[in-house]
């Protein structure tokens, strides 16, 4: 049984040509989860599947270029013709629904009701769809955040979401097949605009401090850097398999 995720966006803190924010489809265990909902990626996500085939979306944090999109995806099911069964858990911060409801310049979220089911995370949260079993881990970040760690098959995908060096990373990280992770600063930026970040050379350490790492996967890279560039540096810290991660491209675990 294979466990495999797609990129649809890696942009940050806003998206460029042909590359939406933050978004990934996991899909393992005969589920399928749309994990962080950046600017452009429910385009994307429409790219691999028919989005009323989700089986949960799970939203790592509160910043926009995470979470924006649940907007498009309402838009889509609630007046764009795709078609739910039942509403989609939406595992995700506690502020979520408010937050969107906001958008729409509702002060209540009774509305989003028949599309979303909200789920409030909290560290160690562990919820199964079909046999996919995800496990939320608190990381670092200016805002309530979560990184994810996926399982099927005895295959493990760790998410570090947004976050900046912490000891649960490195928890949510060791023996995972495949670590997908963000390397978002340069060392020179830390500290002038969102120090609660990884450079990638802190990403490339904590893969390999986390012990049992298969495959490093760089993504998230910030505008101070170049994507070729931080995979680079990331690698020479871990020791190990390092890719960049490229909208469209599909990595099993």
């Amino acid at each position: 049984m294979s466990l495999r995720v797609t990129v649809l966006g890696t942009a940050s803190p806003h998206p460029g040509p042909d590359n939406p924010c933050s978004g990934y489809l996991v899909r393992g265990g005969g589920a399928e989860v749309w994990v962080d909902a950046g600017f452009g990626s429910f385009a994307e996500l429409r790219r691999h599947t028919d989005p009323t085939r989700l089986d949960a979306i799970w939203i790592s944090h509160l910043h926009a270029d995470h979470y924006a999109d649940l907007t498009a995806a309402f838009y889509g099911f609630a007046y764009g013709g795709l078609t739910l069964s039942a509403p989609i858990p939406v595992y995700a911060p506690r502020d979520c629904a408010s937050r969107l409801a906001g958008f729409f310049g509702r002060p209540d979220t009774g509305f989003l009701n028949g599309v979303f089911d909200f789920r409030a995370l909290r560290h160690g949260y562990t919820v199964q769809h079909r046999d996919l079993t995800l496990t939320a881990s608190a990381v670092e970040h200016e805002v309530e955040a979560y990184g994810l760690r996926a399982a099927a098959g005895g295959r493990v995908l760790a998410y570090s979401g947004d976050t900046g060096p912490c000891d649960s990373l490195l928890h949510l990280a060791g023996g995972a097949d495949l670590f997908l992770c963000e390397a978002d600063v340069d060392a020179h930026c830390k500290g002038e605009v969102d120090p609660v970040h990884l450079t990638p050379e802190e990403a490339g350490a904590g893969a390999r401090m986390a012990g049992g790492v298969g495959k490093l996967v760089i993504t998230h890279v910030g505008p101070s850097l170049s994507v070729e560039d931080a995979t680079a540096r990331a690698a020479s810290a871990f020791g190990g398999p390092t890719v960049a991660a490229r909208v469209g491209e599909t990595h099993t675990v």
